[in-house]
């Protein structure tokens, strides 16, 4: 079993940044390969953003790219979210996720076994 928790979210202004973590613990000899997805009110979820096992491979959704950047941490259990010049379209709940049966997760959600609880975001105008 894996166990992943989100922090980071909050609320602040069009322009500004908030980074996001999540750490996964459980499974200490599993390597995870690592997403973050969004959930607006009356919307789908939707990918964010997706990180390997290993950190070598990224992947991000358009509206993201160039304002958001993925990382984790040398021990690679926990990963986290940039974002920098967040707009009020970027309100959401976002939800980490995690799968140790592949290298990299993707951008599609069935792809991941492990979700956290989720951290809302709230960008004002």
């Amino acid at each position: 079993q894996v166990q992943l928790v989100e922090s980071g979210g909050g609320l602040v202004q069009a322009g500004g940044s908030l980074r996001l973590s999540c750490a996964a613990s459980g499974r200490t000899y599993a390597n995870y390969a690592m997403g973050w997805f969004r959930q607006a009110p009356g919307k789908e979820r939707e990918f964010v953003s997706a990180i390997s096992w290993s950190g070598g491979s990224t992947r991000y959704t358009d509206s993201v790219k160039g304002r958001f950047t993925i990382s984790r941490d040398g021990a690679k259990s926990t990963v986290y979210l940039q974002m920098n010049t967040l707009k009020p379209e970027d309100t959401a709940v976002y939800y980490c996720a995690a799968t140790t049966t592949s290298y990299f997760g993707g951008v599609d959600s069935r792809n991941y076994d492990y979700w956290g609880q989720g951290t809302q975001v709230t960008v004002s105008s």
